[in-house]
């Protein structure tokens, strides 16, 4: 039997990188699933592969209308949600707040932590009545930057530091109904991540970074050598998202590569 069988799973953000790589996993795995996602683009595409089988909605996760717009959808469709798969988020470019103008702070905060925070937050609450209902589960999407500097840039690092946080309120609150976790990647392969307007860096991705030269860093870094897909994580935030998932709640799974399990010095022969 396939982990999703009979499961209605809605991934938001996922119309490319992490978050289509992980619906294509809970599709396979035998997920109902449904997509929201912000670009118009992405939603045409994510239609013209997956078809009428997919539920596809435009929305913003920072928008309660659209998120409430796609319960609705969601729920007309299928009648029930079991899981909500967060993977939306942004990068603040690694850019040292030493180098940005003073008067730049205040919107690159308040755009990478809308998206990266709030939209989790909002999603939590318009999602979490129909996932209580269904005994189902949220999993969403932090990083190695909440554990470990040089992961982002200081408004980027605070904002999946935050996102790990909530997870372990979210779990609180939630619990026994709806199981709470989250997953915290490193390195990831054709990473869409893009920048933020505030920093004029909104058409830049960070699989704009020359392959070679990430590949370096990232082997320089990590025991495990092989840089991760966004379907390489799939099978985590499909066990996590489901019924399978019966003991852990509140919970971050470090999938890092052996990033932060390295030694600080190297031993000499």
């Amino acid at each position: 039997m396939s982990l999703l069988n009979d499961h209605v799973v809605l991934v938001t953000g996922g119309g490319s990188g992490l978050g289509l790589g992980v619906a294509r996993h809970c599709l396979a795995e035998g997920a109902q699933l449904a997509v929201m996602e912000l670009s118009a683009a992405k939603v045409a595409a994510l239609r013209e592969e997956f078809g009428a089988d997919v539920l596809v909605l435009q929305g913003d996760v920072t928008s309660l209308a659209d998120l409430r717009a796609c319960r609705e959808a969601v729920l007309e469709r299928h009648g029930r949600l079991n899981a909500l798969i967060g993977t939306q988020g942004i990068f603040d470019g690694n850019v040292p707040i030493a180098e940005m103008a003073e008067d730049r702070l205040y919107a690159l905060f308040d755009e990478v932590l809308s998206v990266n925070v709030k939209g989790y937050l909002l999603s939590a609450r318009v999602f979490g009545e129909a996932l209580q209902a269904s005994g189902g589960a949220m999993v969403f999407t932090t990083s190695t930057a909440a554990y470990a500097a040089d992961g982002g840039g200081a408004a980027y690092s605070a904002s999946k530091g935050a996102i790990r946080s909530l997870v372990n309120q979210l779990a609180f609150e939630f619990a026994p109904h709806v199981r709470v976790n989250a997953v915290a990647p490193a390195g990831i392969a054709n990473s869409q991540l893009s920048g933020p307007h505030a920093l004029g860096l909104s058409a830049q991705k960070q699989s704009d970074i020359p392959t070679d030269a990430f590949l370096s860093m990232f082997r320089s870094l990590s025991l495990l050598q092989e840089l991760p897909t966004p379907e390489d994580h799939g099978p985590l935030y499909a066990f996590l998202a489901s019924r399978q998932n019966r003991i852990m709640t509140g919970q971050t799974v470090v999938a890092d590569q052996g990033l932060l399990n390295r030694a600080v010095l190297t031993r000499g022969d």
